[in-house]
């Protein structure tokens, strides 16, 4: 019955057309067409990337590549090493200038003596040359070994994977490689000592021992001339900058240590719930639905658990549609053995009968049980695709008051059998609003109206009435029939359910409507039920609450 549903929803559509701002729409955000191929290229492949390795991997790298930008920590030593370098370079520079000074200031014959003396403080090797540029003093051939080179062939293991690890970090950062240390032949050809007597100015120079360690070599000149050169093996310097590192990799070891199990124990307590939901979903997926039972994971109350029960939710809806679709099949059966059943009968008596009387009354049953299958399969067919049409509906605001007058008009026009009356009590202020589809709602209400009519006795009254409520709709609809026992009420909502009044023609109704009618209101997230009237007048009560849809 499709007439009244374009007045259904005017009431509400001057309402929603009210609480619709007039203002322009925002235009939406525009990707270039050439760009489109582009960014599903890339999400594709990232797609495709991640799908091949496993989540406990995924977690595992990403931890790992933050403890290697942890590592870089390594390379930072480099800068600090320079630093410390630089330092030292300058010292030595001021040891040659004070040293310088000292000399100028006595003979020349009686500055050995005092270079040695000066040498065994600083822990420094000093060398006097000329103004030529030759040596003529030196304090390690008087005696003082203070600085000594140290051969790296006859280290231990630990200092020769202390060389290696300096050269593969030197070779990484790319710094700069001092040039070898060597004995200059007489002392001469010292480019430290070349530039002093050029210049006569304080220089510095950095060299690399055979062990790597630095040694740092300073010349000054003195006032009449002649050269002083310090040199020093600064070994301190490699064995600070190798004792950090040492403690770094102490410190990396252990947090890489404990990022791997904290990473394995984060893997564990994601991956095995989703590897058990898995295999649940794949045992649902083979078709042994009945048997599994998903786990719920109650003491998880995050996103896993969340996701658990959801599943577990999904698996016995599934389950529930599986045991209501078998069920439904097997009620078809029935329901059709029966007039077909009928119909054999009838067709195989006929051939037998020759009484014209009695061929017309079985021509009377056979055109009676078609008319019964033909309802039974139209029934059938749409208690079948209902489901499926309420998820697909697009719900639009429908006004209950405007539906119901037009419900009421159209029987009036039609007529109403045993002079039975119907009565509506709309609210004092529609409309009342709701969201649906109009044509469903009002096949809700055309079969509890039809419901109440056939229950009804001879010039009966059904009442129909409408309220709002805090945030449903009710609509109620009263019969002056026999009522509904408490033990039948849930019964009644059955398909194929069927306990007709006393005097009614058999097969006049499927046993469908109550059932079509509360798939349509849950279908529209709201309820049904029957209860008893509470006027002491015998019937039936048949309660729809629907979610209201109005604007402020």
């Amino acid at each position: 019955m499709t007439a009244p549903s374009t007045a259904i929803s005017s009431g509400c559509a001057a309402n929603s057309a009210r609480s619709t701002p007039n203002s322009t729409r925002s235009r939406p955000c525009t990707v270039p067409d050439t760009a489109i191929p582009t960014i599903e290229r890339d999400r594709d492949l990232a797609l495709r990337w991640s799908g091949r390795v496993s989540l406990t991997r995924r977690i595992l790298a990403v931890n790992i590549f933050a403890l290697a930008m942890l590592a870089g920590g390594f390379f930072y030593l480099d800068s600090y090493r320079s630093r410390i370098v630089d330092s030292r370079v300058e010292q030595a520079l001021r040891e040659a200038r004070l040293i310088a000074g000292a000399l100028s200031a006595i003979p020349e014959p009686q500055r050995p003596a005092l270079a040695l003396a000066l040498a065994r403080d600083a822990s420094v090797q000093v060398r006097l040359f000329d103004r030529r540029g030759i040596g003529f003093a030196d304090t390690r051939t008087m005696g003082l070994r203070n600085v000594m080179l140290v051969d790296p062939d006859k280290d231990g293991p630990g200092p020769a994977a202390g060389r290696f690890l300096d050269a593969v970090i030197d070779t990484v950062v790319g710094a700069p490689r001092p040039p070898l240390y060597r004995e200059a032949p007489r002392g001469g050809g010292w480019p430290d000592v070349a530039t002093a007597r050029a210049r006569r100015v304080a220089t510095a120079t950095v060299w690399r021992a055979p062990d790597r360690t630095p040694v740092i070599t300073a010349a000054a000149p003195l006032a009449d001339g002649d050269i002083v050169m310090t040199a020093i093996n600064a070994r301190d310097i490699t064995a600070t900058v190798r004792i950090e590192r040492f403690r770094l990799s102490l410190v990396l070891l252990v947090v890489t240590i404990v990022s791997i199990y904290l990473s394995l124990f984060l893997a564990r307590t994601i991956v095995g719930p989703l590897r058990r939901l898995a295999r649940a979903a794949v045992r649902v997926r083979l078709g042994r639905a009945r048997e599994v039972v998903v786990p719920r994971l109650p003491d998880r109350r995050d996103e896993i658990g969340s996701l658990a029960r959801a599943i577990s939710d999904m698996s016995q809806a599934l389950r529930a549609r599986i045991d209501a679709t078998e069920a439904f099949a097997a009620d078809v059966t029935h329901e059709l053995k029966n007039p077909l059943a009928s119909l054999r009968s009838a067709v195989d008596s006929l051939a037998n009968v020759r009484d014209p009387a009695l061929q017309e009354q079985l021509l009377a049953v056979i055109r009676d049980d078609i008319h019964r299958l033909d309802r039974l399969i139209s029934d059938i067919s749409e208690a079948s695709r209902l489901d499926a049409q309420l998820s697909r509906a697009k719900f639009e605001p429908i006004d209950l008051v405007a539906m119901i007058d037009a419900l009421l008009a159209a029987y009036a026009m039609r007529g109403i059998e045993r002079g039975v009356r119907l009565k509506f009590d709309s609210p004092p202020d529609p409309p009342l609003c709701v969201a649906g589809e109009g044509a469903r709602l009002e096949r809700v209400f055309e079969n509890l109206i039809d419901n109440a009519i056939s229950f009804s006795p001879d010039g009966g009254l059904v009442t129909l009435s409408a309220q709002r409520g805090a945030l449903d709709a009710v609509v109620r609809v009263e019969d002056e029939g026999p009522g509904v026992p408490a033990a039948a009420r849930e019964a009644v909502f059955r398909r194929f359910h069927s306990d007709r009044p006393e005097g009614e023609t058999f097969g006049q109704h499927s046993g469908l409507g109550l059932a079509i009618a509360r798939t349509i209101v849950e279908g529209h997230q709201g309820k049904i039920a029957v209860e008893s009237r509470d006027d002491r007048m015998s019937g039936a009560r048949f309660v729809v609450t629907l979610p209201l849809n109005e604007t402020p």
